[in-house]
């Protein structure tokens, strides 16, 4: 086979990995066999794909790639659980995971899905890091550090964002100064796009605002722009 790649499977009973293991050897491909996250963790694969099933997604997948990215796994993730709903889906591709299949694996599945990776899994394992690691810096963001972040990814100047947040502009220099720092950022434009690979691009659209430690709270309606490029309260 032309285009073999390892599967890391991950939860679920040891039938269950068996399983999943042979039917990989059968299509021609390699899979290796991990009894709980510890073990992957000593040995953290560097290529394939990881086949996290039941137990193992019992907090998430969301969380589960930020232990991921705590260990330096870039590798895709599919997440398997027998019935997956709509929304377990869902939540599943935007947390991050290259595909969601349901359980027992079968023939047609596992081949459609490894088709997806050979097509996607470059693009997506770079996007997914770019994601986790900019939420990850954004997160320790003070409540006003977020709120120069998002107002600047607006296209407001320093003053404008005084005016928003009824503070001086020297105060949001400071802020913004902070900020940078805690990004990583050389430029403005660098700190934008940390916030748009973190998946906040649509903020105002759904309807959230940032609470305390930059963590998003309860929702609120957003501040319009006014005409002309000043913003209103």
């Amino acid at each position: 086979m032309d285009q073999r790649i390892t599967l890391h499977i991950i939860g679920g009973t040891s039938r269950t990995r068996a399983e999943q293991s042979r039917l990989a050897f059968s299509l021609g491909h390699h899979a290796e066999i991990y009894s709980d996250l510890d073990e992957l963790f000593d040995c953290p694969p560097q290529n394939g794909l990881i086949v996290a099933c039941d137990d193992v997604l019992d907090q998430g997948v969301a969380a589960l790639l930020d232990q991921f990215c705590h260990h330096g796994i870039w590798v895709p993730l599919v997440a398997a659980t027998e019935k997956p709903g709509v929304e377990d889906v869902v939540n599943a591709i935007q947390a991050g995971a290259l595909d969601y299949m349901a359980l027992p694996l079968t023939e047609e599945e596992l081949t459609r899905m490894i088709a997806h990776f050979h097509s996607d899994a470059g693009r997506h394992a770079e996007a997914r890091r770019r994601l986790i690691v900019a939420r990850h810096r954004i997160d320790h963001l003070s409540k006003r550090e977020r709120e120069v972040l998002d107002w600047l990814s607006e296209g407001c100047s320093n003053k404008a964002i005084a005016r928003e947040l009824d503070i001086s502009p020297r105060t949001v220099e400071i802020h913004r100064a902070n900020m940078m720092v805690k990004l990583g950022a050389n430029h403005a434009t660098e700190a934008v796009r940390m916030r748009l690979d973190a998946g906040l691009e649509t903020l105002r659209d759904a309807d959230v605002v940032v609470g305390q430690g930059g963590a998003l709270s309860q929702p609120v309606e957003m501040p319009l722009r006014r005409q002309g490029g000043a913003d209103a309260r």
